[in-house]
């Protein structure tokens, strides 16, 4: 006797969509009160204050602008987390990592035409929005975090760029600063802080004062295009985009 498993396969299913996201989505559409469109509202009106039309910087003629290596797109896509949300292309990271001696030398001729040009490609840009309460219980729109699940290729992208700009940022960054910086982590961040209030305590007749401050949506409130100013301030920075690109 042989027992059969039937196994169904939807077209439309979403690699991103597991078990954690469908619970939160599950949330989500149970409270009336939280709609898509009013998040949809919500979030953009952010981008309000970037009104500034977007001007395309082509580089001079006699400027050299970044070329990537394919060999550092294929070490690239070998970093790939095969685990990692696809984004709106619906290309998962494990095709990516598998497939990257294949990829490699596709994807660098992009990405160079892409920086040669100052332009990233439109399929690039877009997003799938997951909004992510940030507590257990919410009372306002605030209270949700938007997660864009960008495509990993532009993620790979992104990541290759970065590293170009971080070698053309001055040697002054405060040692103390712990976000977005590599192997440091908000635990770092509190045991340096109680490291140095514990040492200044054992010191007779002293004390300790702290302020803490939380910039309420402080990362959707920059523009971009005031991005576009700090990034084009360093000198001799051999990469000019258009302030799209600024937007990751």
């Amino acid at each position: 006797m042989t027992n059969g498993e039937t196994i169904t396969t939807r077209p439309k299913q979403k690699p991103w969509m597991t078990a954690e996201v469908r619970m939160l989505l599950r949330t989500f559409r149970t409270d009336s009160a939280f709609r898509t469109d009013t998040l949809n509202d919500f979030y953009a009106q952010f981008e309000a204050q970037n009104n500034v039309a977007a001007e395309r910087s082509i580089p001079p003629q006699n400027d050299q602008v970044l070329c990537l290596m394919a060999a550092d797109v294929r070490r690239t896509l070998h970093g790939v987390n095969p685990r990692k949300a696809a984004g709106p292309d619906n290309i998962p990271g494990h095709v990516l990592r598998e497939c990257a001696d294949q990829l490699a030398d596709v994807l660098t001729d992009i990405f160079n035409i892409s920086l040669s040009c100052a332009m990233v490609p439109a399929c690039f840009k877009t997003t799938t929005i997951i909004p992510v309460p940030k507590k257990p219980t919410m009372s306002c729109l605030n209270d949700y975090r938007p997660i864009a699940l960008t495509s990993i290729i532009m993620k790979c992208f992104e990541r290759l760029v970065m590293r170009h700009i971080k070698t053309q940022l001055p040697p002054s960054l405060d040692p103390l600063q712990f976000t977005y910086r590599p192997n440091r982590s908000t635990h770092d961040a509190i045991s340096t802080t109680l490291h140095l209030a514990l040492t200044h305590l054992d010191k007779k007749g002293t004390y300790v004062r702290m302020l803490f401050i939380d910039f309420s949506s402080a990362f959707n409130c920059s523009s971009a295009s005031d991005w576009k100013v700090e990034l084009t301030g360093f000198e001799h920075l051999p990469l000019q985009l258009d302030p799209g690109f600024l937007d990751w």
